[in-house]
């Protein structure tokens, strides 16, 4: 068997697209990318983005196609944490092992670049023009000015959905028979802020860390951008006590920095304009399957698997799932309808993993990392983990800086906090929480 031209359209211009494109025109294939938004080149930044983490699932699928060392020029490795917390001095938590990094970069400077790498590539976009309806049978989609309105229809061979958490190609394939969904919506919102650099153009912060401000229910993280700005982003309940619902003026924004986050006083007037200035935006677990129909339409990142930030492995799942389906594509060659199938089968186990893996990770984030017994734990595991590399390797570092399942990941992690909370019982355990005393007893639990 072997590789035939094929017809393809992809929906969304963003990342998962965009690589997708790149990927698929690799095999000669004919690609149209369609997106409702304008080029995002030509667009003012909106204020709706976390800056992205990009970890070892990611740069494995860049370098398959290449472009790796093209998007590292952009990016700024991150090899630890920087950690507020109120009443504490600043302290740093290393990721994982020498050399091991999560790479800080800016969404929208990330998607201008794939696109214009598409483009190169002979991909065709057409931004702004809506797909308001799929025939999934046959592989056609309409596109209009309005729902109501006159439509364009366009014949393809596959398509592929790759419009987000609201995706219009997954809305179609909902209305199938034995489809399922759910969505579950956090009580918690985001709203970007942002530090500006020095008047020299340096970083106020250690610009190789990821900053967290962990005040319990809510929280602030900065990840640095290449002109020494740093991208933040505030997490925090629509309503309650401390939330977005109850900070309506200046005056009670300046309030709530000031008592929350005084390190950041210096850029206060500038945390207060984009606190009014940018939305407040929901995060939502996304969950489905089927994610393909036939051999004809596919659904691919956060169109089949919207997950929560807080293990910065969005887009990482995202580019995971072409690695994966282009792995498939080589060994079925034009079996689209075996593609298909194995592709939904091997990663939907793996999205509901990092799904509930991410959720953990926000209470762990805003709730633990304050906690001192949290934090003698993590300083357990990490020092059995540094006496038994192979025995003991941490959940983070299995999703991070490792491209093994993420259900495997999960599971792993799930044994370990079992031996763990065992461990935390010990008698006296804050002094002798390194001792041969608690060695063994975690290589008893392991065996």
């Amino acid at each position: 068997m072997s590789h035939s031209k094929k017809k393809i359209a992809i929906i969304g211009s963003g990342l998962v697209g965009s690589l997708l494109a790149i990927y698929l025109r690799k095999y000669g294939h004919d690609i149209t990318v369609f997106d409702r938004r304008p080029d995002i080149r030509n667009v003012k930044f909106s204020g709706r983005s976390i800056n992205l983490a990009m970890s070892n699932r990611g740069w494995k699928a860049l370098h398959e196609v290449g472009i790796d060392e093209e998007i590292k020029k952009i990016a700024i490795p991150l090899n630890k944490r920087a950690m507020h917390v109120i009443g504490k001095p600043l302290y740093f938590q290393n990721y994982g092992k020498e050399n091991e990094a999560i790479w800080s970069i800016s969404r929208g400077v990330l998607n201008r670049r794939m696109i214009d790498l598409a483009e190169a590539s002979g991909v065709v976009f057409k931004f702004e023009e809506k797909v308001w309806d799929v025939d999934l049978p046959s592989a056609e989609l309409f596109t209009g000015a309005t729902e109501k309105g006159e439509w364009k229809s366009y014949k393809y061979d596959l398509i592929f959905g790759c419009d987000g958490a609201f995706s219009r190609v997954r809305h179609k394939m909902q209305r199938r028979s034995r489809f399922d969904y759910s969505q579950d919506f956090i009580d918690v919102g985001y709203k970007e802020l942002t530090i500006l650099p020095n008047a020299d153009g340096t970083h106020k912060l250690d610009k190789n860390s990821f900053h967290i401000w962990p005040r319990g229910n809510f929280m602030f993280i900065a990840m640095p951008n290449l002109d020494g700005s740093f991208t933040c982003t505030l997490f925090m309940p629509f309503e309650g006590e401390v939330s977005f619902e109850k900070i309506k003026t200046k005056k009670e924004a300046k309030d709530f920095f000031t008592t929350y986050f005084p390190n950041v006083m210096h850029d206060i007037e500038n945390l207060t304009q984009d606190f009014f200035n940018n939305p407040t935006s929901a995060m939502v677990t996304m969950k489905c399957y089927p994610w393909t129909y036939w051999d004809k339409v596919a659904l691919v990142g956060d169109s089949a698997h919207a997950i929560v930030p807080f293990y910065g492995q969005g887009m990482n799942a995202g580019f995971e799932d072409i690695f994966v389906l282009n792995k498939l594509i080589q060994e079925n060659k034009d079996n689209w309808g075996t593609i298909f199938k194995k592709y939904q089968e091997t990663r939907k186990p793996n999205a509901d993993a990092i799904a509930e893996l991410s959720y953990r990770n926000f209470m762990e984030m805003s709730h633990k990392t304050a906690d001192s017994m949290f934090l003698l734990q993590k300083k357990i595991e990490k020092h059995f983990a540094s006496l038994h590399p192979e025995k003991w390797i941490p959940v983070y570092s299995r999703v991070t800086f490792s491209d093994k399942p993420y259900a495997d990941a999960l599971a792993y992690g799930d044994k370990q906090e079992t031996i763990m909370q065992e461990v935390m019982k010990i008698p006296n355990i804050e002094a002798i929480w390194d001792s041969v005393t608690v060695e063994n007893k975690i290589l008893e639990l392991l065996s």
